[in-house]
């Protein structure tokens, strides 16, 4: 690290214990204000035409969407991998980052583990709805059954799909919980409304602070860290499987679980300093979330996306060496054939947009980092829209080559999700404290520590 960056403090202000405590908890105590509610009004409008999509579609049938013989998978399977990747960087940041005791994770990680939740909500929507009778979701699990002899294929990567993103969903949310509570007592402490105590008293689980609750809870956000940290790797190793068992031409190829994962981070960093650089504006958190919480999580950006980058152009490589015309065909058909405009929009997003942030005058511009975030996430959706559909739309048979265009229905159920994911994220942000306090609280004494040193 350089002696610019590490002068540069995490907190700035001069913030004490008392004013961190007051900071973080007033947004919760005073009305909200006018840009909450219309983020609001637009988010529940999102969602309103995603549930209006989805009812039309499960009364209908699953033929309102695009698919067709040839591509039987569009924009729902786009959408359930784009989500999955979106929910990594909160495990990263809450799991990852905190074994290895880096202190930058503090303002940003509970927004992150937030985001890891909703974002999962999110994707498990898709596979749910692309059953065509949701109604039956239980059928996947293994359950004793009248059914006889009829249980889930084991060997099916779909099925690997549910016990993934249900452990994965349940190990964050527990996460995210147990490290709530010390806040939640702090909440309950300042309340002064008869309800509002009882219910953050109920959720602190009768928090008291006490020696011996913070040397537990110390030890199992340890262990739940430790659970959560191989989900970074396995999780999305487990949807790639989805494609890289197929013997569809660019789809079965080794190299697919390490570039979904690293794939996965750099679409969940990009979301996380998208929402981060709209919450410090927002909820007044610029002494929290400051310049070198978003300089360390551009550096991430660099880092994933050059891999991201070389991972496209090691499946190139990878066509050419094989031999093969099918895999020649498919890597060429996605550069010049008729979803060319995805795959350009993809390579600008995600290789060459983020290479700017190697230069500091870049990462100091916030409206640029913003604009640069909100592109690689048009980017990483794109990146998953050109696998799916172009190896689909042209296989092995000319004879049945199809194309693909979305329906308003698929479009529809795309932004329900986006309103699903801000509206349960505006409604965390009002009625949980989004900076992990005590943690924050932490790297104040450390730096107060240090100085007294």
């Amino acid at each position: 690290m350089s002696t610019d960056s590490a002068a540069v403090p995490l907190i700035t202000g001069g913030k004490t214990p008392a004013d961190v405590t007051r900071d973080v908890c007033t947004p919760l105590e005073r009305r909200p204000t006018a840009l909450w509610w219309l983020g609001m009004l637009i988010a529940v409008t999102a969602l309103g035409i995603g549930v209006a999509s989805i009812s039309y579609q499960i009364m209908v049938g699953i033929g309102t969407w695009g698919l067709n013989r040839t591509v039987g998978w569009g924009f729902d399977i786009t959408n359930f991998v784009f989500w999955v990747g979106i929910g990594h960087a909160g495990t990263l940041i809450s799991a990852v980052l905190l074994l290895f005791r880096q202190k930058w994770r503090t303002s940003i990680n509970r927004s992150a583990e937030a985001m890891t939740i909703f974002a999962v909500i999110c994707a498990a929507l898709f596979p749910l709805i692309h059953m065509g009778r949701p109604w039956l979701a239980y059928w996947v699990f293994p359950y004793p059954n009248p059914r006889g002899p009829l249980w889930v294929n084991f060997r099916s990567a779909l099925l690997w799909d549910v016990f993934a993103i249900s452990t994965y969903f349940t190990i964050s949310l527990v996460f995210w919980y147990v490290g709530l509570i010390p806040d939640l007592a702090t909440v309950r402490d300042r309340a002064t409304g008869r309800w509002r105590k009882r219910i953050f008293g109920t959720l602190s689980l009768g928090w008291s602070g006490t020696a011996r609750n913070w040397s537990r809870y110390e030890t199992a956000c340890v262990l739940l860290a430790a659970l959560a940290t191989p989900l970074v790797v396995s999780v999305h190793s487990v949807v790639s499987s989805d494609f890289a068992t197929a013997v569809i031409p660019g789809w079965h190829a080794t190299l697919f679980p390490p570039y979904f994962v690293i794939g996965a981070i750099f679409s969940g960093f990009a979301m996380v300093l998208t929402l981060m650089l709209v919450a410090r504006k927002v909820m007044n958190f610029e002494d929290y979330i400051t310049r070198k919480h978003i300089e360390a999580i551009c550096k991430v950006l660099v880092f994933t996306g050059t891999i991201v980058g070389l991972a496209y152009a090691t499946e190139f490589f990878m066509s050419w060496y094989s031999g093969s015309g099918y895999e020649r065909f498919v890597f060429l058909n996605r550069v010049a054939g008729p979803f060319s405009a995805a795959f350009g929009v993809m390579v600008l997003c995600n290789v060459i947009t983020p290479q700017l942030l190697w230069f500091r005058a870049v990462r100091n511009n916030l409206l640029v980092v913003f604009i640069i975030s909100l592109m690689v996430n048009l980017g990483m959706w794109f990146e998953r829209f050109v696998i799916i559909v172009t190896s689909l739309s042209r296989d092995f048979l000319p004879s049945s080559w199809s194309g693909y265009v979305p329906t308003w229905i698929e479009v529809g159920a795309l932004v329900g999700s986006f309103g699903l994911f801000f509206t349960c994220f505006l409604l965390f942000c009002r009625f949980v404290p989004a900076i992990s306090m005590f943690e924050v609280k932490g790297v104040l004494e450390h730096k107060h520590s240090e100085e007294g040193a």
